[in-house]
């Protein structure tokens, strides 16, 4: 079955929420990658949008509320792959004193 709201197809829980309440999340949320002064102005917006929200739609305000509340999901890293970690490993036959004298 698919979900339709106002003739959309919500793909995702995410999208499906920003179509029934009418509210972007990002607004809310933020985005791990903004800038110190990206926040500042998205933070305004999003407290301005906040207090209409209460005047007509208490509810849907609240849960916007709590979101501001969360943190913005990190990056991952696109390849998935951890980075490699340097190992120093003694030399044979060296010990950390001989080595230290040389």
């Amino acid at each position: 079955m698919k979900t339709i709201v106002a003739g959309h197809e919500a793909v995702t829980a995410t999208e499906f929420a920003e179509l029934a309440l009418g509210i972007d999340l990002e607004l809310f949320t933020g985005s791990a990658t903004e800038s110190a002064m990206e926040r500042a102005a998205r933070l305004d917006v999003a407290h301005e949008v906040l207090a209409e929200l209460r005047e007509s739609d208490p509810e849907t305000a609240a849960y916007a509320e709590s979101l501001l509340r969360t943190l913005p999901l990190k990056q991952t890293r696109p390849s998935g792959r951890r980075p490699r970690r340097a190992v120093r490993r003694p030399v044979k036959g060296c010990t950390a004193r001989t080595a230290v004298a040389a």
